[in-house]
């Protein structure tokens, strides 16, 4: 368990550092180190997805009996993600400070504003991703365990579908990058806000029914009979695990119609959803 875990902890953080060196240290680029950080930190969560859809598709696929068959990259790379969640709330933290710190976000007529407390700005942190930081920590201290210890070799298909749920990251972070370079009218930006908008239905919403679909048709149940016929903190889990999706999903579709509606109407502003 412990190399898998060590790798996590040095590629994500490694490839965070190493994207921000490059924007900055490059003689075409030159970047400021706050839009170096915000895109490196963009950047290693998609490449973090696009490593767990991946393996995610692996493991589902190759599992034919979806409760007993196991394939070791669920295991494998649940520990090696461990460590990403933890690095990426400290680069989530980072994006935040240099938002506040550097470009004067909340200053007075686009000022630069005076750097501040570091409690003060942790706080701001923490209220504004507040529900990213809790998901993060129960994917830590909650996911990691039951998926390594308590499932006890069963279930990789539905581990593996979980990990696909990934696949609309990227989309998400390249949204935030458009519109950190007020790309928010461009014809890119709104093909990638479909397409964040379709992956994020498919892969984050309406994956939870299809696992109880999953389900019923291994057990010969219909799917309205599923819930009654799992232990109730199963429900629960999946509960406590599409509230989120939810509400992220109702920020997406209400930055779509802004994105979308007609011309002469206020312009786009940013969809704050998750990794």
């Amino acid at each position: 368990m412990l190399t898998p875990m060590v790798a996590g902890g040095v590629v994500f953080p490694g490839l965070f550092l190493l994207s921000k060196n490059t924007l900055q240290r490059l003689p075409q680029l030159r970047w400021e180190e706050a839009d170096a950080v915000i895109v490196s930190a963009r950047l290693v969560s998609s490449v973090q997805a696009i490593m767990a859809s991946t393996a995610g598709y692996i493991v589902s696929t190759s599992c034919k009996h979806i409760i007993d068959d196991q394939h070791w990259l669920s295991s494998a790379y649940t520990q090696f993600a461990v460590p990403y969640f933890i690095y990426d709330i400290y680069a989530m933290f980072l994006c935040h400070w240099h938002k506040h710190q550097v470009k004067g976000h909340g200053g007075d007529g686009g000022r630069r504003r005076a750097p501040g407390s570091t409690w003060a700005v942790v706080r701001g942190y923490l209220h504004k991703e507040f529900l990213m930081v809790l998901h993060h920590a129960v994917m830590v201290l909650v996911c990691f365990p039951v998926s390594v210890v308590w499932r006890q070799g069963k279930g990789d298909f539905f581990l593996g579908c979980m990990l696909m749920a990934e696949v609309s990251t990227p989309f998400v972070c390249l949204g935030k990058i458009l519109i950190q370079y007020k790309q928010q009218h461009t014809l890119l930006h709104k093909v990638n806000g479909a397409l964040m908008l379709l992956s994020f239905l498919c892969c984050r919403v309406l994956l939870f029914p299809y696992l109880y679909w999953a389900y019923g048709r291994h057990a010969g149940l219909p799917l309205l009979a599923v819930p009654l016929a799992i232990p109730a903190h199963v429900n629960l889990g999946a509960a406590l695990l599409l509230a989120p999706q939810l509400y992220w999903f109702f920020l997406i579709c209400r930055g779509a119609c802004r994105l979308f509606r007609p011309r002469g109407s206020p312009p786009p502003s940013p969809c704050q959803t998750q990794d």
